[in-house]
């Protein structure tokens, strides 16, 4: 795992931890990576609570509810996929969070539409997200190392502006 992952998976932690929240990841051609850089932190079981890897449509729908609609009219490969997976691994394991990633990693299987690289990220909770797309082909072992690190980078940006909207609030009361 690159280092820069760890990195940002400690701070992800710690904002976890200090909250006492819990994160769930979805990941299609991501395979678990994601989850593995989560879990590369000790104590990571208080808030991890454990992922859906769902390489094909039948199981985006069946475990993590992404409609069957969506997947025939957008393909699995589009920020609205990436969201409801995030809000399917949020109801799934019953978290407050969760990071899903869903594309083309490559070598093969990209259309004119949709090339090779494009990978949709998304994180939050249900009615809050934040989105990301990756759309450079640099061969499929690089794909999955920009995805993971873009997705966790993606995810302590959301963590870090949750944090200050909560501050906020408070500063009103």
């Amino acid at each position: 795992m690159e280092f820069e992952s760890k990195i940002i998976s400690r701070e992800i932690s710690q904002l976890l931890w200090e909250r006492e929240q819990t994160l769930a990841t979805a990941e299609s051609c991501t395979g678990g990576r994601i989850a593995e850089a989560i879990i590369s932190v000790p104590g990571a079981s208080k808030y991890f609570k454990g992922g859906v890897i769902s390489y094909t449509n039948e199981i985006k729908e069946r475990l993590l509810a992404v409609s069957h609609g969506l997947l025939e009219e957008k393909t699995a490969v589009c920020e609205e996929v990436a969201i409801a997976m995030v809000d399917g691994a949020c109801k799934a394991l019953n978290t407050d969070f969760a990071i899903g990633a869903t594309g083309i990693a490559g070598p093969t299987g990209g259309t004119k539409d949709i090339p090779v690289g494009t990978i949709w990220l998304a994180c939050g909770t249900p009615g809050r997200y934040k989105t990301a797309k990756v759309e450079e082909d640099h061969g499929r072992d690089i794909n999955l190392a920009i995805a993971t690190k873009r997705a966790l980078q993606l995810f302590l940006d959301f963590l870090r502006e949750d944090s200050a909207v909560e501050y906020e609030a408070d500063e009103v009361k």
